[in-house]
C-alpha cells in the first residue's frame, strides 16, 4: 500500500523501500548491513519507481498492523516450511487469529528451542513496541527478535527491513494511529483484483473510485422546471 501510494512497481521488486535503495534480493546483505544509501527523490523510471508519488514520503505513518502480520507471517513460512505463499497471503491469520494464539500456552512448548525463542521474542515486540506504548528497552526487543529471526532462517521482507534499518521512523504510540481506512481498502479492492486476476492497472483503478463514488451518501437533485402555459 505504501509503494502505491509513492509510485513504486509492486511485487517482487529490486528496491521496493520508500526511505533507501534497500536491494531485496541481496540475501546475503539482508542481516549483515542496516544502512543502505537515501532514496532521493522519486523519479519515473528509476529504482523501480513507476508512477509520480500521490502521498509526500513524509507523510507517511509506518503501519503496525501490516507490520505484525508480516512478522507473523514470516515466522510461519520458516516453522511451516511446506505451507504454500498462495495460503499464507490469502490469510490465515488476522488479527483476531493472532491475539488468540499470542495468548495460547500450549503454541510455545510446540517449538524447538531457537523457534521458542523466536517467538518469544516476537511476542515482546509486538508488546512492547508495536502496541500503544513503547518500552525504554525497544531497541533491544527489536534487536533480538532480528538475531533470532536470522538463526531461524526467516527471510528479510520489506517490513522486517524497516525494523532493521528505520526504526527511528517509528512512532512513540504506534496503537494510537487507525490502520481502519487501510483495511478497508484492502477488503473492498480484493473483488477487483480477482476480477483484473491481480493486474493493478488504471483501469482496476478507475472501477474501483467509480464504486465508492456509487457508495457515496451524496445525492443530487434534478430541479424541474417550471412550465407555465
Amino acid at each position: 500500500m505504501v509503494g502505491f501510494l509513492v509510485g513504486i512497481q509492486g511485487g517482487y521488486t529490486k528496491y521496493p523501500c520508500y526511505l533507501c535503495l534497500w536491494d531485496s534480493r541481496a540475501d546475503t546483505l539482508h542481516y549483515k548491513q542496516q544502512s543502505w544509501p537515501e532514496r532521493i527523490g522519486f523519479q519515473i523510471g528509476k529504482h523501480n519507481v513507476q508512477n509520480e508519488p500521490i502521498v509526500k514520503a513524509d507523510d507517511i505513518l509506518m503501519p503496525p498492523l501490516h507490520i505484525k502480520l508480516s512478522l507473523m507471517k514470516q515466522f510461519l513460512k520458516r516453522f511451516f516450511p511446506k505451507l504454500s505463499e498462495a495460503k499464507i497471503k490469502a490469510g490465515i491469520f488476522f488479527g483476531p487469529q493472532i491475539k488468540k494464539i499470542m495468548a495460547s500456552e500450549e503454541f510455545p512448548e510446540l517449538l524447538n528451542t531457537h523457534e521458542k525463542q523466536a517467538w518469544l521474542s516476537l511476542k515482546a515486540v509486538i508488546h512492547g513496541f508495536l502496541g500503544n506504548k513503547k518500552d525504554t528497552n525497544y531497541k533491544e526487543l527489536v534487536s533480538n527478535m532480528l538475531d533470532n529471526f536470522k538463526v531461524m532462517g526467516c527471510r528479510m521482507s520489506l517490513k522486517v527491513h524497516m525494523l532493521h534499518a528505520h526504526l527511528d521512523q517509528f512512532k512513540d504510540n504506534l496503537g494510537a494511529y487507525s490502520e481502519e481506512q487501510g483495511e478497508r481498502f484492502h477488503q473492498d479492492v480484493m473483488d477487483f483484483e480477482q476480477r483484473y486476476q491481480g493486474q493493478y492497472n488504471e483501469n482496476m483503478m478507475g472501477d474501483y473510485i467509480w464504486s465508492l463514488i456509487r457508495e457515496s451518501s451524496y445525492l443530487h437533485i434534478r430541479k424541474t422546471k417550471i412550465v407555465h402555459f
